[in-house]
C-alpha cells in the first residue's frame, strides 16, 4: 500500500510511504545507493535512543553493517549490538542536507535487525561492504558481527533523483510537478 501525505505549507515534495512488501521505489534504491553514510536508530529495552552514523549497504530489502576495527570498547558488546538484542526495532536515515532547501531529501527505512555473527549471509554482506567501502578491504572483518535490517517500512521525503536539480519531482522522483 502506497500512501502520500502533503508536506505542511506549500506542498513543494510530498512525502511518501510504502508499508507492507516495504517496496523501494527506483528514486528511492537510487539515493540509497548514491549516499555514503547513513544513520542508525535503536533503542534498549526502556526505549532509551541511541543514534550513530554508519557504513551500509542495501541489497534486496535488507541493509548491512558491519562492526569495524575502528577503535571502540572491547571489553562489552557496542551500545547498538546491545540494543539491537534488547529490542530488535531500528530505523535507518539516509539524508542529504543542503543550504539550499529544495535540495534536502531523506529515505527512512523502519525494520527489525538480527545480529549475524557468522555464516554465509554475514561473509556476503561483508564481501559487499568491502566492495562499497575500501577502508574495510584491509580490516579483519570475518569474526565482528553484521546488523541485518529487515526492511518492513519505507518513507521518503524530498528531491530523491539524481544530483538534484531546483525542479520539484513527483514521489517516485521522475518528472517535474
Amino acid at each position: 500500500m502506497v500512501r502520500q501525505q502533503p508536506v505542511d505549507g506549500p506542498a513543494v515534495f510530498p512525502r511518501t510511504e510504502f508499508y507492507g512488501g516495504a517496496m523501494l521505489s527506483d528514486a528511492q534504491r537510487g539515493f540509497i545507493d548514491r549516499s555514503r553514510v547513513a544513520h542508525l536508530a535503536t533503542a534498549d529495552r526502556r526505549g532509551m535512543p541511541h543514534l550513530i552514523p554508519v557504513c551500509f549497504c542495501l541489497t534486496g530489502l535488507s541493509l548491512y553493517i558491519t562492526v569495524d576495527e575502528k577503535p571502540k570498547r572491547t571489553d562489552i558488546p557496542l551500545k547498538r549490538v546491545r540494543n539491537i538484542l534488547e529490542n530488535p526495532a531500528v530505523a535507518v536515515t539516509v539524508d542529504r542536507w543542503d543550504e539550499d532547501w529544495t535540495r534536502l531529501a531523506w529515505v527512512m527505512l523502519r525494520g527489525s535487525a538480527d545480529i549475524l555473527p557468522d555464516g554465509d549471509e554475514h561473509d556476503r554482506a561483508q564481501a559487499w561492504l568491502r566492495e562499497r567501502y575500501p577502508q574495510y578491504r584491509t580490516m579483519d572483518l570475518a569474526a565482528l558481527p553484521v546488523i541485518a535490517v529487515r526492511i518492513q517500512r519505507v518513507l521518503s521525503w524530498g528531491l530523491l533523483k539524481g544530483d538534484a536539480t531546483k525542479d520539484a519531482l513527483d514521489p517516485d522522483g521522475q518528472r517535474p510537478i
